[in-house]
């Protein structure tokens, strides 16, 4: 039998049918790896309980995070805490939101006991807020939030009253530290961003309005685990309305009576606008510190404005202050001690109170809306002002400027004033609600019109009896006669009453008795003058020694001369005369009458009942 020759083609496809039978006998990858195969079996049922913890988790996450954010803030403010709603995400982190927060007064916390609030709202109240933080966590370290935004805060603090103390009282050096760091073992904050937020602080002050402070932006950095912070607000002044900028610190948070809580901080009052205040006007600036609680402030500042002006008659003055004062801040009552003041170039200085008026119970009924905001600020009638104020050394002119339309002062001089000051709130301009009562003192007074000084300068020359000098038509090297004024007074409704004017002039001593009016400058004063010199030598020449045998019939108290005298008119066109009608009342002095005031003899006179002069020996 002849073998059969197979050709390489042949031989290559037997062995490779072979191989594959020989591969198909041999075991798989997995039976030849089984541990591999339970390793990920058991990796993807893992996954799946994860998955499914995950998902209860999420499930549950809301109320465990609400439960521990009420019971953070109940163990911190040792009061009852409620939340409307909480909701949460995983998603780029933690993030959370909630909205109706309320935290209602503490109901008794180191022996003290808590009264409820006459509004009948929580202590602080926030509209809605909502933070984010990251998903890792290390153990006994709290989660750090880095940022939680607000909106909608109020707070409203109860009076003092509110917090009575039954025997405990908390230790001195116990500031609630060990509640904030309770409270903050799963959560520490690093910024607070508040928008629209109201600071309502109540007052026990029968007939007294609450302080309402509303803050346009409030942010808080540098939360400690003793509850200091810092802070930068920004808000708008309601009366004068202006920009006000703060920063400062705060805290810690007293959990016994919040209106305790420490404050320090300095401010920036930009561009108020002095007209809302009814009859003056001006642009305010103000900058200061202050420091103390929420109820009670101490405030240093300085306060400029350039354009100081009582709006009815419109000539505006630089005024610039720098001032102290205590400022309660349940009702912001304010009290002044002192201010140093400066208008024109006259210095003063101001003590006295600040106080708000609310309006009559059916006022307030009256203005009562429904619609309207129930935290807003209760309706006043505004401040009643009373002040005493002390000018040692002013100017005249810079007084009188204010209340001249044409900006110019009727006279000059070195002034002396002591003086009550009351302002009424009311409608009217403010010239008409001041209430003035003391006295001054004018030195070196001199006329700003030249007519009305040269008369002052003929009456002194003349009361001297330099009649001479009186009559000289050159009189370009002549000094102007220095007058002096002094007097009580009293102002009200825009009248300035002076009961015991004295003006004084070399030769002359005039008392007069009258009124001024602010608006328009009109003058209505009757007196009498007394004169160095006798009637014959205020007139001099021949005509004085006709006048001679009149001298005794003028001649009273040691004076030369004395007569009535009237000055009306008005503040720029001022009139003076001799009031001839008081002569019939004059009796002669008698011979070797003493005058009471300075105890010297009189000169010789006839007797009561003689009507003509005595014949010389």
């Amino acid at each position: 039998m002849v073998g059969r020759v197979l050709s390489p083609s042949g031989i290559a496809t037997i062995k490779s049918k072979r191989e594959m039978a020989e591969t198909s006998k041999s075991p798989s990858f997995w039976r030849r790896h089984r541990v591999l195969a339970w390793v990920g079996g058991s990796a993807l049922l893992l996954l799946i309980a994860a998955a499914i913890g995950v998902s209860i988790l999420l499930h549950n996450a809301e109320p465990i995070m609400r439960a521990q954010i009420v019971a953070a803030l109940e163990r911190h403010f040792n009061a009852h805490v409620e939340l409307d709603s909480f909701q949460m995400s995983l998603t780029g982190g933690l993030r959370a939101e909630g909205r109706g927060l309320r935290i209602w007064p503490p109901a008794e916390v180191h022996g003290v006991t808590v009264s409820p609030t006459k509004s009948g709202q929580p202590l602080i109240s926030i509209d809605d807020f909502r933070f984010r933080a990251p998903l890792h966590y290390s153990p006994n370290t709290p989660l750090r939030i880095s940022l939680v935004q607000l909106r909608g805060l109020v707070v409203d603090l109860p009076p003092a009253s509110h917090f009575s103390h039954t025997g405990d009282k908390k230790p001195a050096n116990d500031s609630g530290s060990s509640s904030v760091k309770e409270a903050l073992l799963r959560f520490s904050l690093d910024t607070v961003e508040c928008a629209d937020t109201v600071l309502h602080i109540e007052t026990n002050k029968p007939r007294k309005l609450p302080l309402v402070f509303t803050i346009s932006n409030l942010r808080l950095t540098n939360i400690k685990t003793d509850g200091t912070m810092n802070y930068t607000a920004n808000l708008v002044n309601a009366v004068p309305r202006g920009a006000i900028q703060t920063t400062g610190s705060f805290g810690p948070w007293s959990t016994a009576d919040p209106g305790e809580s420490a404050i320090t901080g300095q401010y920036t009052f930009d561009n108020a606008n002095l007209g809302d205040f009814n009859g003056i006007s001006g642009t305010l600036r103000s900058i200061g510190r202050y420091s103390g609680t929420l109820r009670e402030l101490s405030v240093d500042g300085i306060a400029n404005v350039p354009n100081f002006a009582l709006t009815h008659f419109g000539t505006a003055m630089p005024l610039s202050t720098q001032f102290n004062a205590k400022v309660d801040a349940t009702n912001g009552d304010t009290w002044l001690q002192p201010v140093y003041a400066v208008l024109g170039e006259s210095h003063f200085t101001v003590e006295g109170q600040v106080v708000r008026v609310p309006v009559s119970d059916a006022e307030a009924e009256a203005s009562q809306n429904p619609d309207t905001n129930p935290r807003a600020a209760p309706p006043s009638k505004g401040h009643d002002i009373s002040l005493m104020v002390n000018v040692p050394q002013g100017r005249m002119e810079d007084f009188m400027r204010l209340v001249s339309k044409s900006g110019n002062s009727m006279l000059t001089g070195l002034l002396n004033l002591k003086t009550s000051l009351d302002i009424s709130p009311g409608e009217e301009y403010v010239q008409l609600r001041i209430k003035l009562k003391g006295n001054f003192s004018l030195t070196n007074v001199q006329f700003t019109s030249a007519k009305v000084q040269d008369r002052v300068n003929d009456l002194s020359l003349r009361g001297q009896g330099l009649t001479k000098e009186a009559k000289a038509k050159d009189k370009s090297g002549e000094e102007p006669a220095q007058s002096t004024m002094q007097s009580s007074f009293t102002m009200a409704g825009g009248v300035v009453t002076l009961p015991d004017l004295v003006y004084q002039v070399p030769g002359a001593n005039i008392a007069l008795d009258g009124t001024y009016k602010l608006d328009g400058g009109e003058m209505d004063f009757t007196g009498k003058a007394k004169m160095q010199a006798t009637v014959s030598k205020m007139i001099g020449g021949w005509k004085g020694a006709l006048a001679s045998p009149l001298d005794r019939f003028f001649m009273k108290d040691g004076a030369g001369t004395e007569i009535g005298v009237r000055v009306e008119g008005t503040r720029e066109n001022p009139q003076f005369g001799f009031d001839l009608g008081g002569i019939k009342h004059t009796t002669p002095q008698k011979p070797g009458d003493a005058n009471p005031e300075s105890g010297q003899a009189a000169a010789p006179q006839p007797d009561s009942g003689a009507t003509t002069p005595q014949k010389p020996q």
